[in-house]
């Protein structure tokens, strides 16, 4: 079984477009409206900032809810250890 998964993996991996390939399809269709419209829909100069904060806004928030709860988890657990 494990074989299989690791032969469906490699012919999906092989599938890929190559790294940094400008033809890829992440380079054509989301990317271009991106820089295109960010202004004009978020009205916010950066377009880092716009992509992180209003485009991918609620994964960005998920993302900072699992670092929070990891943090407080961790925080937690050496809170509640004794010093001897």
């Amino acid at each position: 079984m494990l074989l299989v998964a690791g032969a469906i993996l490699t012919l999906a991996v092989t599938d890929m477009p190559a790294f940094g390939d400008p033809e890829a399809p992440a380079h054509q269709h989301v990317a271009p409206r991106y820089m295109a419209m960010a202004y004009e829909e978020t009205g916010v100069t950066n377009m880092v900032t716009a992509i992180l904060a209003d485009y991918r806004g609620y994964d960005t928030l998920g993302e900072l809810t699992v670092i929070f709860t990891a943090g407080a988890a961790v925080l937690s657990i050496l809170a509640g250890r004794k010093h001897k």
